[in-house]
C-alpha cells in the first residue's frame, strides 16, 4: 500500500520535470537561433526596412533639444553638439 502513494507522487514530479525540461529546451533553442541569426528582441527590425535618410538627423536633433530643455546639457554643449550634427548632415 505504501508503494501506491509513493509511486503516484513520484510520477507526478517526473511529469513536471519532463514538461519543464521540454519547455526549457524550446526556450533555449529560440534564444540561440535569435542570437546567431541577429534577431532583435526589441522590435527594432520589424518590417525589415531602415528609417528614411533624413529621419535619423531629425530624431538626433529632437533628442538634443529635449536634453537641453530638461537642463541635462549646458548651452555650450548644446551648441557644440548641434554643430556636430549639422556637419554630419552635409
Amino acid at each position: 500500500m505504501m508503494w501506491d502513494t509513493g509511486m503516484g507522487a513520484g510520477m507526478g514530479w517526473m511529469w513536471l520535470f519532463w514538461i519543464l525540461l521540454i519547455v526549457g529546451t524550446g526556450v533555449l533553442v529560440v534564444v540561440l537561433v535569435k542570437a546567431f541569426t541577429g534577431g532583435s528582441t526589441d522590435g527594432s527590425r520589424q518590417g525589415g526596412s531602415a528609417p528614411a535618410t533624413g529621419a535619423l538627423p531629425r530624431r538626433s536633433r529632437q533628442i538634443l533639444e529635449e536634453r537641453y530643455a530638461r537642463g541635462e546639457i549646458s548651452t555650450e554643449e548644446y551648441n557644440e553638439r548641434l554643430r556636430t550634427l549639422e556637419d554630419g548632415d552635409r
